[in-house]
């Protein structure tokens, strides 16, 4: 997997695909390969670069806090040392965190938008659970412990693991086969979630912007959809009504049909 010096950080990272390039920004705790669902249909279309963010990963583990802001800073910087003026730019989570900061502090970096499972400023109940989250992975043996046990039920209905058992035991050992995330590296990446704040630039963006919603997640749930399409000009919304957080894992191929067709409606790189 290629790597390139960002501010004195390795950064890895992986590219699949030909055509107009797309980056991918992974959630809290995961590496480039938590796209791996969405690669097939996306690498028809795009050259897709996935990221592992400092602290995830093989990228370097910088001492922390993180925060939304200077990740976006260093996917900017990212970009630019691999050669890539500007990009369409999906992220999950606190993914889509990172890629609003993104549009908003370096707009001619970004194409488009894809804002999936996002919000505008951590509020209470969003906290409450980072901070859950936090606890177990003091208190279990890894942080893939903590997100087996403790992020994968806000993320997947309960419907799926009772009739799919044998697809969470493969997304469990999939958790558990990708680069260990050390607990200080998780400490600092989540101070990113808990502190993260858009809203006062949100009217600073001016790409072209799919939001998407499980329409039954709590974590970032749809209370989160009026500011952000009142506050990006040139927005969509939709939301998976049979889903919760991690729609692209849980149903792929409503996700990628939608994620696709947008992507596709984008005018291409002349």
């Amino acid at each position: 997997m290629p790597l390139t010096n960002v501010d004195g950080l390795s950064i890895h990272y992986d590219v699949q695909g030909d055509g107009d390039p797309l980056l991918l920004i992974p959630y809290l705790s995961a590496d480039h390969a938590c796209y791996g669902f969405q690669l097939p249909a996306y690498t028809e279309h795009f050259s897709c670069i996935a990221i592992d963010l400092p602290g995830t990963g093989d990228s370097d583990k910088p001492p922390g806090p993180y925060s939304t802001e200077t990740y976006a800073d260093q996917v900017d910087g990212f970009l630019g040392a691999i050669g890539i003026e500007s990009a369409h730019v999906a992220g999950v989570s606190l993914g889509a965190g990172v890629a609003m900061h993104l549009a908003a502090r370096h707009p001619n970096r970004v194409r488009s938008l894809s804002l999936h499972s996002p919000w505008d400023r951590s509020d209470a109940y969003l906290k409450t659970c980072v901070e859950m989250w936090r606890t177990l992975a003091r208190s279990l043996p890894t942080v893939a412990d903590m997100v087996i046990q403790g992020i994968f039920p806000f993320c997947f209905t309960p419907e799926m693991y009772a009739e799919r058992p044998e697809y969470v035991d493969a997304l469990v050992d999939f958790v558990r086969s990708r680069p260990a995330q050390p607990l200080d590296a998780f400490l600092a990446q989540s101070e990113a979630a808990l502190a993260h704040d858009v809203s006062p630039i949100l009217g600073d963006i001016d790409a072209p912007a799919l939001i998407t919603f499980g329409g039954r997640d709590l974590v970032t749930s749809t209370r989160f959809a009026e500011p952000l399409t009142s506050g990006i000009a040139e927005s969509e919304l939709v939301v998976f009504d049979h889903l919760l957080h991690a729609g692209l894992h849980e149903d792929p191929e409503t996700f990628n049909r939608t994620t696709v067709d947008f992507l596709r409606r984008q005018p291409a790189l002349r």
